[in-house]
């Protein structure tokens, strides 16, 4: 039977060309969205869901597993900034993009395992970002929550994988999605210009690397971080 996959934030961006990359491979996929569901045609199960709310979680779980059946592969992908320099962020900045991005991150993830737990196969991705490692000015907050998908996704990966259930990293350098191209031009090409690479990444190469450790060639590899940012992190995982 052709495995089941979900991917959280899958409307748009790095999320929505995973989605359709897993489809195209073969998986059932599920995607789960709050404001915008993807195209009907793109094919996707579609499920509104907040990742910060573990009631919201279950429900869209249940869902997906009466139509498609249990999910097999996570891409945890949803998440959300609010970037501002530390003097100027509240409380609420900082509290909302840890409990969006890492503890929901969580919630997902949790609620995913236990089936994968008892189906003894599992593959587990969480989408961080090259920031975690560096540090970025403005984004104390959001480095803080990319950050610690590394330390949870080690954690599960030596949790479960007695259970043949795999949990890595992908670490995704400035990439072109909606997000990043919010920023002021002279902003994108600054950044731009500081990737060995000399360009920004798309949304598919991220997209290909999370559908390469989802599949069973990646079956010894857990516990990972890759990156996949042009070279801009080299050496800091």
């Amino acid at each position: 039977m052709t495995r089941v996959a979900l991917v959280t934030g899958g409307s748009r961006g790095i999320g929505h060309a995973t989605a359709r990359a897993l489809r195209d491979a073969g998986y059932r996929v599920a995607v789960t969205y709050r404001s915008s569901p993807p195209p009907p045609e793109d094919g996707l199960f579609a499920v509104a869901c907040d990742i910060t709310s573990t009631e919201s979680v279950d429900a869209a779980f249940d869902a997906i597993e009466a139509e498609l059946g249990p999910v097999e592969i996570l891409v945890a992908n949803a998440g959300i900034t609010h970037d501002t320099l530390v003097l100027r962020m509240s409380d609420a900045d900082f509290d909302e993009v840890i409990e969006t991005n890492l503890a929901g991150s969580f919630r997902v993830a949790r609620r995913a395992v236990q089936k994968m737990m008892r189906a003894r196969w599992g593959r587990i991705v969480f989408v961080s970002s090259v920031v975690g490692a560096t540090g970025q000015a403005g984004q104390a907050n959001y480095a803080a929550s990319k950050a610690g998908l590394v330390g949870l996704a080690r954690s599960l990966a030596r949790e479960f994988a007695s259970r043949s259930v795999t949990v890595n990293v992908v670490a995704p350098g400035p990439v072109a999605t909606d997000m990043f191209d919010a920023l002021p031009e002279a902003r994108r090409d600054a950044i731009a210009s500081v990737v060995p690479l000399g360009r920004l990444g798309a949304p598919d190469e991220v997209a290909a690397a999370i559908t390469f450790l989802v599949s069973d060639g990646a079956a010894y590899i857990t516990g990972a971080v890759l990156p996949v940012d042009g070279g801009l992190g080299m050496g800091v995982w």
